[in-house]
């Protein structure tokens, strides 16, 4: 008997153990080559694992089992060809039979024949949803899907996990009186991130600086233009990219704050990779735009679209999750006013952007109501002074303010028309 041992791949540098997050196939299962028949999971990110031949697979390793890189995981006996699969896939003998059609549509409706498919339409997920499921520890049979043939959906976990009402009126589980409990096996992914930021709060002087925007420029600016430059440039114009494109000009300005303390030594670089937290069902995800000084708006916005769209169904590589000099968070699309964002090791600091509400400030003396973000800089004290972080930080509320200074690289037109 030949066989194919399936090892667990290393999902990248420093990375000794993951987690079977789950196996899409089960003992005896026929694969073909190249089919994927798990997910590992680990510190990073979710990937998955492919079988290396076609043949009949073993599966050694158990669904939440943690496995060390290199661990024989499952077995494949090369000697079984998928040879069922013509006679699973020629209906040729049986469209013959219209009469056996019929006969059991008609026994459908009975009670023995209705309840038989609603386990495996509960437990039919989404990608997305299941991943949500997986994440949240939520019995799929609890979760009333949406979708086609009953398909569970990304909105039909959130609302379970809201204690929301289902389409059919009837209150969902969790908060209807009960006093049940779940429990769930932390993620490597969410573990990693809970040591990490537990590290930096321990191992670093951070230091939070606020200040507040006066978005009304850069609304005018996207109101006017938004249609012509997606027209033009395909993709839609928010905010995200007037501020990382203000970023990469103050971290010009600025280079401590986009260094890092390795050892005794203080590196800075002369290039802006910029980590985006953009949220995911795994958790919170930091994929890098390389090279960011170099990119225009456009270039930037379509970056971070396909990025999201890459964590949402969970296929970030380890590479576009790796390095980065400064991080950029956004709270404010779930509606938060003002936080103390957390450095992202081993970077020296991160921006954390708020909602957009309308204020009451004064102008010229007088009072008037603009649209406000609130700011704020945490940064490690150990390699940026006070002054570089609030000069910083107010160079990004500048150029927010005065869009045309991003074209000038910071600088007032005028100043740069003089040779000032």
């Amino acid at each position: 008997m030949a066989t194919v041992d399936i090892k667990v791949p290393s999902p990248g540098e420093s990375i000794s153990e993951v987690r079977i997050a789950q196996w899409l196939v089960k003992s005896g299962d026929t694969v073909e080559k190249d089919q994927v028949i798990a997910e590992i999971d680990s510190d990073k990110a979710t990937l998955e694992l492919s079988a290396e031949a076609e043949g009949r697979i073993e599966v050694l390793a158990a669904a939440d089992a943690t496995v060390n890189v290199g661990d024989v995981v499952a077995r494949i006996d090369t000697s079984v060809k998928a040879e069922a699969k013509p006679k699973a896939q020629a209906p040729a003998p049986e469209a013959k039979k219209p009469a056996a059609a019929p006969a059991a549509r008609a026994e459908a409706p009975s009670a023995g024949a209705a309840t038989a498919p609603a386990p495996a339409a509960a437990a039919h997920a989404t990608p997305v949803a299941k991943a949500m499921l997986d994440d949240k520890g939520v019995d799929p049979s609890k979760v009333k899907g949406s979708g086609p043939n009953g398909r569970i959906t990304k909105s039909d976990v959130e609302a379970y996990i809201a204690g929301g009402v289902d389409a059919g009126g009837k209150l969902m589980n969790g908060w209807g009186g009960s006093r049940n409990e779940q429990r769930a096996k932390m993620t490597t992914l969410r573990k990693k991130v809970a040591e990490r930021l537990v590290s930096v709060k321990n191992t670093t002087a951070m230091l939070t600086t606020f200040n507040e925007v006066d978005m009304s420029a850069v609304m005018a600016l996207r109101d006017k233009y938004k249609d012509k430059f997606k027209e033009q440039k395909g993709t839609g114009l928010g905010f995200m990219s007037f501020f990382t494109k203000a970023v990469t000009e103050a971290l010009r300005q600025f280079p401590a704050v986009n260094g890092q303390i390795q050892g005794d030594e203080i590196v800075t670089f002369d290039y802006a990779d910029v980590g985006i937290a953009v949220s995911s069902p795994k958790g919170l995800m930091v994929p890098v735009l390389r090279n960011a000084e170099r990119m225009s708006l456009a270039e930037i916005e379509a970056k971070i679209k396909e990025l999201a769209v890459k964590a949402r169904d969970g296929k970030l590589t380890i590479d576009e999750m790796t390095g980065g000099t400064f991080t950029i968070t956004n709270g404010g699309v779930f509606g938060s006013m003002l936080s103390t964002p957390i450095i992202n090791p081993p970077q020296s600091a991160i921006l954390g952007m708020h909602n957009i509400v309308e204020r009451p400030v004064a102008v010229n003396g007088h009072v008037v109501i603009r649209p406000i973000m609130y700011v704020a800089l945490s940064y490690d004290h150990r390699i940026i002074d006070g002054k570089e972080s609030v000069s910083f930080l107010y160079k990004v509320k500048e150029m927010i303010e005065d869009p045309t200074k991003l074209v000038f690289g910071g600088k007032d037109p005028g100043e740069v028309l003089l040779g000032l």
